[in-house]
Protein backbone atom coordinates (compact mmCIF):
# COMPACT_ATOMS: atom_id res chain seq x y z
CA UNK A 1 0.00 0.00 0.00
CA UNK A 2 1.28 3.26 -0.88
CA UNK A 3 1.31 6.23 1.89
CA UNK A 4 1.70 9.73 1.38
CA UNK A 5 4.67 10.22 4.08
CA UNK A 6 7.39 8.07 4.13
CA UNK A 7 10.67 7.98 7.01
CA UNK A 8 11.92 11.14 7.93
CA UNK A 9 8.91 13.22 6.47
CA UNK A 10 7.96 16.30 8.75
CA UNK A 11 4.32 15.81 9.55
CA UNK A 12 1.61 17.51 11.28
CA UNK A 13 -1.27 15.03 13.64
CA UNK A 14 -4.59 15.97 12.99
CA UNK A 15 -6.52 14.10 15.49
CA UNK A 16 -5.89 12.48 18.45
CA UNK A 17 -4.28 13.73 21.72
CA UNK A 18 -1.13 15.06 20.08
CA UNK A 19 -3.56 17.26 17.87
CA UNK A 20 -1.86 20.03 16.12
CA UNK A 21 2.41 19.16 17.07
CA UNK A 22 4.47 18.37 14.67
CA UNK A 23 6.93 16.00 14.31
CA UNK A 24 9.21 13.59 12.12
CA UNK A 25 8.40 10.03 11.02
CA UNK A 26 10.60 7.68 12.22
CA UNK A 27 8.84 4.67 10.86
CA UNK A 28 6.37 3.49 8.68
CA UNK A 29 3.77 -0.26 9.03
CA UNK A 30 2.54 0.34 5.08
CA UNK A 31 0.94 -3.26 5.61
CA UNK A 32 -1.29 -1.71 8.36
CA UNK A 33 -1.27 2.36 7.04
CA UNK A 34 0.27 3.61 10.29
CA UNK A 35 3.12 5.47 11.17
CA UNK A 36 5.06 6.28 14.12
CA UNK A 37 6.13 10.14 14.77
CA UNK A 38 8.83 11.13 16.80
CA UNK A 39 8.11 11.99 20.46
CA UNK A 40 4.11 11.05 19.83
CA UNK A 41 1.44 8.96 21.04
CA UNK A 42 3.90 7.90 23.58
CA UNK A 43 3.00 4.25 25.25
CA UNK A 44 4.06 3.71 28.92
CA UNK A 45 5.73 -0.21 29.29
CA UNK A 46 7.15 -0.76 32.85
CA UNK A 47 10.40 -3.33 32.78
CA UNK A 48 11.81 -5.33 36.17
CA UNK A 49 15.36 -4.36 36.26
CA UNK A 50 17.84 -6.57 34.08
CA UNK A 51 21.28 -7.22 32.90
CA UNK A 52 20.39 -4.10 30.05
CA UNK A 53 18.93 -1.65 32.43
CA UNK A 54 19.75 -2.86 35.93
CA UNK A 55 17.55 0.26 37.39
CA UNK A 56 14.35 -0.95 35.84
CA UNK A 57 11.69 1.78 35.61
CA UNK A 58 9.09 3.38 33.12
CA UNK A 59 10.20 3.58 29.24
CA UNK A 60 7.80 5.33 26.87
CA UNK A 61 7.79 4.27 23.60
CA UNK A 62 6.58 6.18 20.63
CA UNK A 63 3.20 4.00 18.97
CA UNK A 64 1.38 4.49 15.67
CA UNK A 65 -0.77 7.02 14.01
CA UNK A 66 -3.25 5.67 11.47
CA UNK A 67 -1.73 7.66 7.98
CA UNK A 68 -4.88 9.32 7.88
CA UNK A 69 -4.49 11.22 11.08
CA UNK A 70 -1.33 12.98 9.85
CA UNK A 71 -0.47 15.85 7.05
CA UNK A 72 2.78 16.20 5.20
CA UNK A 73 4.11 20.06 5.78
CA UNK A 74 5.59 21.94 3.21
CA UNK A 75 6.80 25.57 4.21
CA UNK A 76 5.83 24.58 7.56
CA UNK A 77 1.96 24.34 6.56
CA UNK A 78 -0.25 21.28 5.90
CA UNK A 79 -0.25 19.98 2.18
CA UNK A 80 -1.79 16.90 0.35
CA UNK A 81 0.70 14.98 -2.08
CA UNK A 82 0.31 14.33 -6.11
CA UNK A 83 2.23 12.22 -8.20
CA UNK A 84 4.10 13.03 -11.63
CA UNK A 85 6.61 11.48 -13.14
CA UNK A 86 9.97 13.45 -14.17
CA UNK A 87 12.93 12.03 -16.15
CA UNK A 88 11.34 8.34 -15.88
CA UNK A 89 10.87 8.59 -12.16
CA UNK A 90 8.04 9.44 -10.40
CA UNK A 91 8.05 11.90 -7.63
CA UNK A 92 5.82 13.75 -4.98
CA UNK A 93 4.48 17.12 -5.06
CA UNK A 94 2.83 19.32 -2.76
CA UNK A 95 -0.41 20.18 -4.19
CA UNK A 96 -0.81 23.60 -2.06
CA UNK A 97 2.91 25.48 -3.76
CA UNK A 98 3.19 22.85 -6.59
CA UNK A 99 7.22 21.88 -5.08
CA UNK A 100 8.69 19.22 -5.17
CA UNK A 101 9.11 17.00 -2.19
CA UNK A 102 12.54 15.05 -1.80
Amino acid sequence: MKLHVKKNDEVIILAGEDKGKKGRVIDVDRAKGRVFVEGMNLNSKHTKPNANNPQGGIVKTPGSIHASNVALLSDGKATRIGRKEEKGKTVRFSKKTGKNID
